[in-house]
């Protein structure tokens, strides 16, 4: 087979990872490939949870409403008793959304249905994973990636400036990278399964044995489908019969009589639950992201959505390297994310305790509105803030009108591949001019926006003559005041703006 010319990213694993960080580079303009060496799109509901912070983000990406669509609200537990009786409970908080913070309640979409959203947006960009092709070796040196891949016509050498490993626990980029998966095995086994079924209602989540790790199963009614999500613990060893015949007899062990009747099995999988890290999260051109860096216990529903959290973080940083900024801003992705994958692991361990006792209930800490990188090299406080919103700090939203008097909120401002800054009562000469990379705008009197309800002011404190710098990914950059404005430029540099591009608008040579 013939081999093609060189990309700048090549991405193996075209799970939700895989799709994110490519979605990212094609709105920036990267070219990229994306391979899989499944056959096809993977068919299973299993990370069925998108976070309040995943939904801001699928919001910037231009998905939300098709990612609400395919999804609904979490419905009520519903647990049996043994006496043929039952309760109902609103384990999964439901939130209305606030002027700072637009998604406060998890939504229930089976992972097969968000890769499909997300697959849609990637072919807007008249981009598609390559399906079939499966990563079987790769060398790196000084300026590039050398990878070879296996495909229906044979192997296929591609070039890349980097390549980032995707590819699920399992992952061959990290073995071959010989890193250390540091961690345990958490001595549990459980089995998920989407099933057509009947004898259940589809009105709650309905749970039978709680608090008994030997008998405990539930079923999760699939949103705009007639499928019902199966969630139980299994032996730790033996085999599991996945099959309608093996899971019917799987199911009347548990259940009294004839409960359920199962007529269908879509997906099925048996698994051992494991909290593992990755030694490291970048290797010279070669990245880690995903399950390939993490592996944890389903509880908390953290597990897809910290995937599109680490691809949200490099997908602008390899951007921004690629176009010439310093290699060192590659570093900061394993400085930010690979704490953040630290502490979720402890918690994803302890909701499984938890969940062992029958303890269901989810609250604001599963939501990562509250996850940051205030101590990241890359935020910047002038003068350095104790109290309040903090540089790494996510930025909350915030209701502005523009000098028109149309309504307009500070995520209209932020969406897009760009930085953003915001300048409360400052004079244009004295800022940067604006670029795409840079977005630059103007609050107060003679601003383009105006802020009726001092919004700016209770959600970041802005007072005038202050400056607020975002990151494409939605966290806060740097604040400063105007008369930091040298130290505005000079941060900029070092991310992805340089040269004269950053002199204030009225320093601008001819």
């Amino acid at each position: 087979m013939e081999d093609r010319d060189s990309i700048e990213v090549l991405i193996c694993g075209a799970g939700a990872a895989g799709l994110i960080l490519a979605v990212d580079l094609a709105r920036r303009g990267v070219s990229f490939r994306l391979i899989d060496k499944l056959a096809g799109p993977f068919a299973g509901s299993r990370g069925k949870g998108i976070q309040p912070r995943t939904q801001e983000v699928f919001e910037d990406l231009g998905i939300i409403d098709r990612i609400a669509a395919a999804g609904s609200h979490y419905p009520p537990l519903r647990d049996h008793h043994d006496d043929g009786g039952s309760t109902d409970s609103q384990n999964i908080v439901i939130a209305p959304p606030s002027a700072g913070e637009p998604y406060r309640t998890p939504l229930m979409v089976p992972q097969y249905r968000t890769e499909a959203v997300l697959r849609e947006r990637l072919a807007e960009f008249d981009a598609a994973p390559d399906y079939g092709r499966e990563l079987q070796a790769f060398a790196q040196d000084a300026d590039m990636v050398t990878a070879q891949v296996a495909g229906p016509d044979g192997i296929e050498t591609i070039r890349c400036r980097y390549l980032v490993g995707g590819d699920g626990g399992r992952s061959f980029v990290r073995q071959a990278l010989q890193l250390g998966f540091s961690g345990m095995t958490l001595g549990v086994r459980a089995m998920v399964a989407d099933l057509v079924l009947d004898g259940l209602t589809r009105d709650a989540w309905h749970r039978f044995n709680e608090g008994d790790m030997a008998r405990q199963i539930s079923f999760c009614p699939l949103p705009h489908s007639d499928l019902f999500q199966l969630q139980a613990p299994i032996p730790i060893d033996g085999e599991t019969d996945l099959s309608v015949a093996g899971l019917q007899a799987f199911i009347d062990a548990r259940l009294p009589g004839d409960t359920v009747t199962v007529r269908n099995v879509l997906w099925a999988s048996a698994y051992g639950m494991n909290a593992r890290l990755a030694d490291h999260y970048r290797v010279g051109r070669v990245l880690l992201m995903g399950d390939a860096a993490h592996v944890h216990p389903p509880t908390g529903g953290q597990g897809l959505n910290t995937s599109v959290q680490d691809a949200y973080n490099l997908g602008w940083k390899l951007a921004a390297v690629l176009a010439g900024a310093p290699d060192a801003l590659l570093d900061t992705y394993e400085e930010e994310r690979r704490p953040i994958a630290a502490a979720m692991l402890g918690m994803t361990t302890d909701l499984l305790e938890k969940a062992k006792q029958g303890d269901m209930r989810r609250g604001r800490d599963v939501h990562q509105l509250d996850l940051g990188y205030p101590g990241s090299s890359l935020s910047l406080d002038l003068p350095d803030r104790q109290e309040g919103v903090r540089s790494g700090d996510r930025a909350p939203d915030a209701l502005l009108h523009g000098a028109g008097g149309q309504p307009l909120r500070l995520f209209d401002l932020f969406r897009g591949p760009h930085w953003t800054l915001i300048a409360r009562s400052v004079d244009a000469a004295s800022l940067p001019p604006a670029s795409p990379s840079l977005h630059v705008y103007r609050t107060g009197a003679d601003g383009e926006f105006h802020d009726h309800e001092d919004q700016l002011a209770a959600a970041y404190g802005l007072v005038d003559g202050a400056l607020l710098l975002v990151r494409p990914d939605g966290y806060i950059g740097a604040r400063a005041t105007v008369a930091d404005s040298d130290r505005i430029a000079d941060y900029l540099k070092t991310v992805q703006v340089s040269g004269a591009e950053l002199e204030p608008r009225g320093m601008q040579r001819e």
